[in-house]
C-alpha cells in the first residue's frame, strides 16, 4: 500500500538515512523504533507528506485514504469537540456543514438550492450509510477519556492532554486504510491505552506507529521497522520478538567477524613463513588470494545507548517510612482526594495508578510538602530521606547553567567527576555536559533529572510519571535501577512495562474518591481484575 523508492534524507552533511526500499503492506502493523535523534519521526513525516525535503520517492496506492495524527494541539481552537473529530473526514464534515447552512439561509423555492439538499445528502450517504457519524464520534470520545458533557465546547477550553485526545478520536473516526502515528499513547490512561491496543489490532489496513510503550508495541504490531546504521530495517514480529532476534544476529556478526579474523590471522602467517620458500612459494600465493577476498568488518555500534541507572541509598531506613492519614483534598469545590488511609512500610515499591484527573499528582505533591492537604497529614519516618521526580520536570529544568552546573548547584561539595561521570552514564558526553540546561530536550530533562536523583542518594524515590519523553532503552534501564534499588519507591506510571519491573504493591485511585490497596505485583493485581476479585 505504500513504498520507498532509494529514500535518502539529509541535514547537511548529516545523513539520517539513505536508499531506503520498504514496502509496507496491507493489514501489516508496523512499529517503527529507533534511538532518540535516530530519525523516527523525520522517516513517518516523509510517508505521510508533512516533509517533503528528501530524495528518492514514496508511492500510495490509489484511492487509500491517510490519516495522521496531528501534533498540533491548538489547530482547532475555535472548532466543538465533536466538529474537530468530524473534520478528520473532511468531505462529510464540508457536506454537513453546508446543508446546515442551507437549511438556515436557503431559497426552497429555488430549484438550485434543492439540488444542491440533494448532492450534500448523497455525500452524506456515501461517508456515513447508517446516520450515526454523531454516535460514533461520541463513543470514541468517551474511549479516550473525553466526557459527553464536554463534547460541545469549543477546544479553546480544553487543556492541552485532552487536545491532543480530541486529535487522536479525529484520526480514528474516518478508520483510514493507512494510519500514520506518532506516540498515541501520550496523555492516555492505562485503559485508555487497554482500548487503543484492541482497536488498533481491528485495523485493516497499513499502520505505522512510533510508541516508547513496550507493552503497547509487543501487543499492537506485526513487524518492526529498526531505524538505526543509517538504515530502515524490517524485522517480522513485535518488539520483545525484534530484540530477541536483534541481539542474535548482532552475536552471529560477533562470531562471524571473530571466525573471520582467525582465519585472516592464520592466512597471513602461512604467507609470511612460506612466501619466501620456492617450493611453498605457489601454496603462498594461493593463500594470499584467498586473504584478499576475505571481508573483514568491524561491527557497527548501534546508534541506540543504553543509560545505566543506578539508585543508591546513603542511609538505611529504620522501622517507619511513610504513614498518610485520613488525607483529602479540594481544588475549590472539587474534591479529589478522599480520605486516604495508607501505610507504607520499609522497601515496599508501591505503582500509583488510576484514571488520569483522579489525584495521583495531587498525592504526590501532598507527600512532597508542594501543596498542603485541606484535611489530614503525613507523617515520614525519622530515618527518610526522600528524591522526587516531579511530572512538570520539564518545566523545572529552565537555569541557563550548563548542565554539570545545574545539578552541582544542589550539592557544592559534590566533587565534580562524580557528577560528570554521572551526566556521562546518562549518555551526556563531555561535549553535551556544556550545554545550557534550559536548552536541552525534553527527554534529556527527564535524564537531568535522574541524574539529579543518582546524586542524592536518597532512600525513599517519589516519581510522577518518570517515563515521558524516554526512549525504549532508558525506560528498560529505569525498570532495573528501580527494581535493584534497596529502599522505598513511589511512582505514577502508565507504562505497564515499568510498573511490571519494579512494583510490589499496587494502589489506585478510583474516580469515586475511594482506593485499591493490592499487596502484590502488577500482574497479578491485572489478573485478580480481570477475575472480579478486587
Amino acid at each position: 500500500m505504500v513504498q520507498t523508492i532509494n529514500l535518502t534524507k539529509r541535514y547537511g552533511n548529516r545523513i539520517l538515512f539513505e536508499n531506503i526500499n520498504i514496502k509496507l503492506d496491507r493489514n501489516k502493523r508496523y512499529g517503527l523504533i529507533g534511538a532518540n535523534g535516530a530519525g523516527k519521526t523525520t522517516f513517518l513525516n516523509i510517508l505521510s507528506n508533512e516533509v517533503d525535503e528528501f530524495e528518492g520517492d514514496i508511492v500510495v496506492e490509489n484511492g487509500m485514504k491517510v490519516g495522521v495524527l496531528g501534533q498540533n494541539q491548538y489547530a482547532y481552537e475555535d472548532f466543538t469537540v465533536m466538529d474537530a473529530v468530524l473534520y478528520g473526514n473532511r468531505r462529510l464534515y464540508d457536506a454537513i456543514k453546508e446543508k446546515e447552512e442551507l437549511y438556515v439561509t436557503g431559497d426552497f423555492e429555488d430549484d438550485a438550492t434543492n439540488d444542491r439538499l440533494a448532492e450534500l445528502e448523497v455525500v452524506c450517504v456515501e461517508e456515513d450509510p447508517t446516520y450515526e457519524y454523531d454516535v460514533q464520534i461520541t463513543k470514541i470520545l468517551e474511549n479516550v477519556g473525553i466526557p459527553v458533557d464536554e463534547h460541545e465546547n469549543l477546544m479553546s477550553t480544553l487543556k492541552s492532554s485532552d487536545k491532543f485526545k480530541v486529535l487522536l478520536a479525529q484520526v480514528l473516526y474516518p478508520k483510514p486504510d493507512v494510519l500514520f502515528l506518532d506516540e498515541p499513547t501520550n496523555n492516555l490512561d492505562i485503559e485508555g491505552i487497554g482500548w487503543l491496543e484492541n482497536e488498533l489490532k481491528r485495523h485493516e489496513g497499513t499502520m505505522v506507529v512510533i510508541s516508547h510503550d513496550r507493552h503497547f508495541l509487543n501487543a499492537v504490531v506485526t513487524n518492526i521497522l529498526d531505524v538505526d546504521y543509517q538504515k530502515i530495517r524490517e524485522f517480522s514480529g513485535n518488539y520483545d520478538e525484534w530484540y530477541i532476534a536483534a541481539n542474535v544476529i548482532a552475536k552471529q556478526q560477533e562470531m562471524d567477524n571473530a571466525k573471520k579474523l582467525k582465519e585472516k590471522e592464520d592466512l597471513e602467517a602461512f604467507v609470511r613463513r612460506f612466501s619466501a620458500n620456492a617450493s611453498k612459494a605457489k601454496q603462498a600465493t594461493s593463500r594470499q588470494k584467498q586473504l584478499d577476498k576475505l571481508n573483514i568488518e568491524d561491527i557497527k555500534p548501534s546508534s541506540r545507548r543504553d543509560p545505566s541507572i543506578v539508585f543508591k541509598a546513603q542511609r538505611k531506613i529504620g522501622d517507619e517510612a511513610l504513614d498518610i492519614k485520613e488525607v483529602s483534598h479540594s481544588y475549590d469545590d472539587l474534591e479529589v482526594l478522599k480520605g486516604i488511609d495508607l501505610r507504607i512500610e520499609p522497601g515496599e515499591k508501591i505503582a500509583l495508578i488510576g484514571h488520569n484527573g483522579v489525584g495521583k499528582t495531587t498525592l504526590l505533591k501532598v507527600i512532597m510538602e508542594e501543596i498542603k492537604a485541606t484535611s489530614g497529614s503525613v507523617k515520614w519516618g525519622a530515618t527518610i530521606e526522600t528524591s522526587y521526580f516531579p511530572q512538570d520536570t520539564t518545566d523545572r529544568i529552565q537555569s541557563s547553567d550548563t548542565l554539570y552546573e545545574w545539578l552541582r548547584a544542589y550539592d557544592p561539595k559534590r566533587d565534580i567527576s562524580e557528577i560528570r561521570n554521572c551526566l556521562g552514564r546518562m549518555l551526556f558526553n563531555g561535549e553535551q555536559q556544556e550545554k545550557s540546561a534550559a536548552k536541552i530536550s525534553g527527554g534529556e530533562k527527564h535524564r537531568m533529572m535522574l541524574s539529579k536523583m543518582m546524586l542524592e542518594n536518597g532512600n525513599f524515590l517519589v516519581l510522577d510519571e518518570p517515563t515521558n519523553h524516554l526512549d525504549l532503552e532508558a525506560i528498560v534501564a529505569l525498570g532495573e535501577g528501580l527494581f535493584n534499588f534497596e529502599g522505598n519507591v513511589l511512582c505514577v506510571s502508565h507504562d505497564r512495562e515499568l510498573l511490571d519491573a519494579f512494583a510490589n504493591r499496587i494502589i489506585e485511585l478510583h474516580t469515586d474518591g475511594s482506593y485499591t490497596d493490592f499487596k502484590g505485583t502488577y500482574e497479578e493485581f491485572v489478573t485478580e481484575k480481570e477475575n472480579g476479585r478486587l
